[in-house]
């Protein structure tokens, strides 16, 4: 049998860009679920502080059931772990050994491995919302505003610009620190916003001085917006989306500014 000439020559060349994104993509994905450090903090974390405060009040969450208040402040938790926590620390293990430098020679340009590490951010954060809203229904949530236009576009439109937000703030620590500082530094902002973002310890609790300050972290919009959708039925949260907004314009603003891959 013969075949025309060259139709087995190689063709060299660098794939599509939209090819060669949800490849990274993929790729970025299958290592952050792979991870089992990440896994813990992604999704066993939250979950388990879901079960716990929600089966035995600790905390004096007001009236209601505890899981009204807890779910909507842990899915916000679920953002910050994935967006914020998780990709500072493998963005910035792999800057330490390399990894950044070489894929930046590669075809695939700069923006388009940020584009990748985005839509795995992204796809992890469906599956968390996924997992806590069965986990959350079991316990007895019933959430207000979830089953409207508008009340979904709410949310929505929450979770991804808190995406934004804490994504230009991971990559810019992971951009500008050695790797030991970047984990120990986000394992400690979790800790902090966890304990002072109104996602298990409502902002009430504090004193007044203290509030007026914990009100405008990123973490306290994104938890606080979609308590008020989810747990009251309130329409667009315009308050908690225009700071939630400034955190990502500013986050991302600096990453993209300060941001060193080597």
């Amino acid at each position: 049998m013969t075949t025309a000439t060259g139709t087995f020559a190689p063709r060299p060349g660098a794939a599509p860009l939209p090819r060669m994104i949800r490849a990274q993509a993929a790729l970025e994905t299958k290592m952050l679920l792979r991870n089992g450090e990440q896994l813990l903090l992604t999704v066993i974390i939250p979950t388990l502080l879901l079960v716990l405060f929600s089966a035995v009040r600790i905390i004096d969450t007001g009236a209601g059931k505890p899981v009204d208040f807890l779910a909507p402040g842990v899915l916000g938790l679920a953002v910050l772990s994935t967006a914020f926590t998780g990709q500072a620390i493998a963005t910035g293990f792999e800057r330490r050994y390399g990894v950044l430098k070489r894929l930046a020679a590669s075809p695939l340009p700069r923006w388009g491995l940020m584009t990748a590490k985005t839509c795995a951010v992204l796809v992890t954060e469906v599956l968390q919302v996924a997992l806590l809203t069965v986990v959350a229904l079991a316990l007895g949530w019933s959430p207000h505003g979830a089953g409207t236009f508008s009340g979904v576009l709410s949310v929505v439109l929450l979770l991804l610009l808190g995406t934004a937000a804490f994504s230009g703030l991971g990559l810019l620590m992971a951009g500008t620190l050695k790797a030991e500082a970047t984990l120990a530094a986000a394992n400690l902002v979790f800790l902090l916003l966890l304990v002072g973002g109104g996602v298990i310890v409502p902002l009430d609790k504090f004193p007044a001085g203290a509030q007026q300050v914990l009100q405008f972290l990123p973490i306290s919009a994104l938890s606080d917006g979609l308590r008020e959708v989810l747990q009251h039925g309130a329409g667009l949260p315009l308050g908690d989306l225009g700071i939630l907004a400034a955190w990502a314009v500013l986050g991302l603003g600096a990453a993209a500014r300060f941001f060193r891959w080597e």
